[in-house]
Formats: structure tokens, C-alpha cells, sequence
């Protein structure tokens, strides 16, 4: 994947407070919207059982004027799309792999 992402690491915590640190593996676009990759961050990119997590990305800017990223989760129907073409950009380490928004 894109080297730029390569140190992006970040935690995300869930509803019982557990954190868990994911790397930001890939982003792109999907029917006009933006969708990141993360992976866990203990893992490699060639491991076949590849565990990964897709969230939509949300763009906002706080009251610094500052642009940030907010990441949203996506319900279990458009995970399961996205992860196949998530998994196929990750292990076969091209950029171009469902980069055409569907229509």
C-alpha cells in the first residue's frame, strides 16, 4: 500500500472501553464517498487471514479552522463490499483496484 500511510497508527476504543490500535493502511472511494482501511497494527500485509476494518470517512473542520478526519462505522451490508475490494488493493499492493466509484 501507499508508504504515506504506512506510520499512521491510531486507537480506537469501543462501547466497553477497550483500545485497540489499528494502521491506516488505504484510503478510497466508493458510490462518492471516502472510506479508510485499517488493519491491525501487529499485522503484516501478506497474512491470508488479513483482519481488517473499514470505516467512512467524514471531513470536518474543528473550531481551529483545522481540518480533521472524523471515522464512522458502516453498516454489515456495504462491509461486506467494501472488504473485497479493501482486500484485494492490501494484498495485491496496487492503488488502481476499485478505485472506479460504482455507479
Amino acid at each position: 500500500m501507499d508508504e504515506m500511510f504506512e506510520n499512521d497508527i491510531i486507537e480506537i476504543s469501543d462501547e466497553n472501553g477497550n483500545t485497540y490500535s489499528f494502521e491506516v493502511c488505504d484510503y478510497f472511494f466508493y458510490n462518492g464517498e471516502e472510506y479508510t482501511v485499517l488493519k491491525d497494527a501487529a499485522q503484516d500485509n501478506t497474512e491470508e487471514d488479513l483482519s481488517i476494518v473499514i470505516m467512512k470517512v467524514n471531513p470536518f473542520t474543528d473550531e481551529n479552522g483545522e481540518e480533521m478526519e472524523e471515522f464512522v462505522p458502516i453498516d454489515d451490508e456495504l462491509m461486506e463490499v467494501l472488504t473485497q475490494i479493501a482486500r484485494t488493493r492490501i494484498l495485491e499492493g496496487t492503488d488502481d483496484a476499485g478505485d472506479d466509484e460504482a455507479e
